[in-house]
């Protein structure tokens, strides 16, 4: 989407035209994209990426689950 070269780390398939809007998950509808390119596309605010994995989605850091007794 970007036209940056996408890294097998950073690489999500996204879907050309979304399922949302009558799209489906055929070949030809599938392309390539950054993480963070992918997320951004239909966001309506700002996808933080990641300063350690260009093209990356930066993810909160989540306590660690209780274990259930």
């Amino acid at each position: 989407m970007c036209g940056e070269h996408v890294t097998p780390q950073a690489a999500t398939l996204e879907h050309i035209v979304p399922l949302s809007e009558g799209g489906n998950s055929h070949a030809e509808n599938l392309a390539i994209s950054h993480e963070a390119c992918n997320g951004q596309r239909h966001a309506t605010g700002t996808v933080p990426v990641s300063p350690d994995s260009p093209g990356r989605v930066l993810r909160s850091k989540s306590p660690p689950l209780a274990a259930n007794p």
